[in-house]
């Protein structure tokens, strides 16, 4: 009995040590600083109702007019049919339609957003799929085959094209507080339905595209500096307060606009490691800007979030 408990013990030992023992790069690797992380798999939904970023409006002449039941329905659905206006239109061709969107609320969730996004493009919301089923007199009849959101008059038309579907991924270890690197890096500027809280699954619009060399399946960091908290009009008031513990004798502050009263020490908030919250892969890519999708998040994915390059091992 003694020895099946000497031996369970060195086994344990054993175990502990090896759990210890820093990789290649000198890091002891935990679930705490390297948990496993499994990706999400965007779905045709996901690739088809992400939207975009467009650098230059798209081509508004061909657009919904109205639809059967023309005034009394404007929300049209999938199995519906739909008028379109505008020209070119032949029988079986499918076109996408897509609304041009603008934020109603004018919130920036970071300083300085409402700039960055009217220099990075013009926001278009995915809308759903039709097909021309006959052309007469100045309007084409379509079907709605596919819908995201309710069809309404005034959103345009543009001939669909198929996307690229994304590859399973299998799961890794994700290095929460990987250094940076000069890998092409950039911002999520805005998030789908003007979200500024997102989780697994959502979807981040992006100011890299093509020109930087993004491409669609790449896979790319979310990244986070405390001195984002810092700034942030709520997230900063906890750096603004003047005690933590109260059997604390010197009490720290967090860099603090005051003379710290407790003498305590003085934490600079640039000094703390930048963090991974999680990552997306590239769902659809502009010249300049690119859309993707959350496929993991160790926490919430904020609109204004750093991203760049990744290649997990």
């Amino acid at each position: 009995m003694k020895k099946t408990g000497l031996l369970l013990l060195l086994v344990s030992a054993i175990a502990a040590a090896q759990q210890a023992t820093p990789n290649a790069a000198g890091v002891i690797e935990t679930n705490a600083n390297m948990p496993v992380v499994r990706y999400v798999t965007p779905s045709a939904s996901d690739l088809y109702c992400a939207g975009l970023i467009s650098p230059q409006r798209l081509p508004d002449a061909n657009y919904v007019n109205g639809t059967l039941d023309t005034p009394s329905t404007t929300k049209i659905v999938d199995g519906e049919l739909v008028y379109l206006a505008g020209g070119g239109y032949q029988v079986g061709q499918l076109y996408a339609i897509m609304r041009e969107l603008r934020d109603i609320n004018e919130f920036e969730f970071y300083p300085g957003q409402s700039k960055l996004l009217a220099a990075t493009g013009h926001p278009y919301g995915d809308i759903g799929r039709v097909r021309v089923l006959d052309v007469r007199s100045h309007s084409a009849i379509a079907e709605v085959v596919f819908a995201c959101d309710p069809v309404n008059p005034g959103d345009i038309a543009v001939p669909f094209v198929e996307k690229q579907q994304i590859a399973f991924r299998a799961p890794v270890h994700f290095d929460r507080f990987l250094p940076s690197s000069d890998k092409v890096n950039g911002r999520i500027v805005l998030g789908k339905d003007f979200d500024g809280l997102l989780a697994t699954g959502g979807k981040v619009y992006m100011n890299l595209g093509s020109n930087q060399g993004i491409k669609v399946g790449d896979y790319l960091r979310v990244v986070r500096t405390y001195t984002a908290s810092l700034h942030d009009p709520v997230d900063s008031l906890s750096f603004k307060a003047t005690m933590s513990e109260d059997t604390q004798k010197r009490t720290p502050s967090f860099d603090a606009g005051y003379l710290n009263p407790n003498k305590g020490p003085n934490i600079h908030v640039a000094d703390l490691p930048r963090h991974g919250v999680g990552e997306v892969v590239v769902v659809g890519v502009t010249p300049t800007t690119s859309t993707a999708m959350i496929v993991f998040a160790l926490e919430d994915v904020h609109v204004g979030d750093g991203v760049e390059m990744d290649n997990p091992q």
